[in-house]
């Protein structure tokens, strides 16, 4: 099965302006999940819309709404939040609501939203990648899709 993967995660976080955080995490979440999943399909807004921060409003909003609806019609959502991101947790929340299994990365552990939306959390990258590697992450989908 070629599982799509929607790659949550902070882009603008608390950031003033038009300032990003570093968005080199998803190239390492792509390269593990395209390693654990051949043929999977690793969904990115930011590399959707690489310049959504510039957006006017309208267009902002159709993005910020369309992205929405990917996540909701993925089969996982991983999540990386170094620190808080209120888009992610939309999209958590709304995956959450579908039976979207929500694997969340991040320090963050006792945050509310991420203990209560997230089946399963990880402190960091290689614990996460350990988990999609060794068979688990695969186990937890085919439950899911149940």
């Amino acid at each position: 099965m070629a599982y799509r993967f929607f790659l949550a995660g902070i882009i603008q976080g608390s950031k003033l302006g038009i300032e990003t955080f570093d968005q080199r995490y998803r190239d390492r979440l792509r390269s593990i999940l395209n390693d654990a999943f051949p043929g999977c399909l690793p969904i990115c807004p930011v590399e959707d819309h690489p310049d959504s921060v510039l957006y006017p409003d309208t267009e902002a909003k159709k993005t910020f709404f369309a992205n929405i609806e990917k996540a909701k019609l993925c089969d996982a959502l991983i999540v990386y939040l170094p620190e808080a991101s209120m888009g992610s947790s939309i999209e958590m929340w709304e995956a959450h609501h579908r039976g979207i299994p929500v694997f969340t990365i991040t320090p963050l552990a006792s945050n509310w939203v991420v203990r209560i939306l997230s089946d399963r959390v990880f402190p960091g990258m290689d614990e996460f990648e350990s988990f999609a590697r060794s068979g688990e992450m695969e186990r937890a989908l085919r439950k899911a899709a149940l």
